[in-house]
């Protein structure tokens, strides 16, 4: 990692607020507000995934709801992208197509619009945090369903003991920061 890249993830690292026990006991939350307060530490995050996905053909960048929508439209900007959001249910009008998905508790849903992403569409899923991988294989498999090429999931956080990574199985995943999340 060259040195300027070295030092705007310690940047990014430094701006992201851990809470303790935060939702429940025993949960190190990541808080990525704080960075978000922080102009230049959120713009780092930025160039990093521009500079990453500027020459790889991506023609859209999925967001997953909701910190994916701050993440992901000044990259799509960026790199001459569309932006697609992936939303929860219910949330979006027209037409959807649904994935669901196991929480650690239940399921939950993914949709986006239909026709939003083509056959053959080069897609970055993007997030703010990777940690069971339920929420990027439910993002992942919807956009395999209509034909897309998902060529990376990106996320600003992972959380390497929650194996959500293992979970993705061979599908690649691009980090900025490797956290404690419990």
């Amino acid at each position: 990692m060259a040195a300027t890249e070295d030092s705007r993830i310690k940047r990014i690292a430094s701006s992201i607020r851990v809470i303790p026990d935060w939702p429940k006991p025993g949960v190190m939350f990541q808080d990525i507000t704080t960075l978000l307060l922080d102009p230049q530490a959120f713009k780092d995050s930025i160039d990093l995934f521009v500079e990453r996905y500027k020459d790889k053909g991506v023609t859209v960048v999925a967001g997953v709801e909701a910190r994916g929508f701050i993440f992901g439209p000044p990259i799509a900007l960026a790199i001459g992208a569309k932006f697609v959001p992936m939303r929860k249910p219910n949330k979006l009008p027209g037409e959807v197509i649904s994935e669901e998905y196991s929480l650690e508790y239940g399921t939950d849903v993914m949709e986006m619009h239909v026709g939003a992403v083509q056959p053959g569409d080069r897609v970055l899923v993007i997030d703010d945090l990777i940690a069971t991988g339920g929420t990027l294989c439910a993002a992942i498999r919807l956009l395999e369903r209509v034909g897309a090429e998902v060529v990376e999931s990106a996320c600003v956080i992972e959380l390497p003991e929650l194996k959500g990574r293992e979970r993705l199985g061979d599908r690649p995943l691009f980090v900025l920061i490797k956290a404690k999340g419990v």
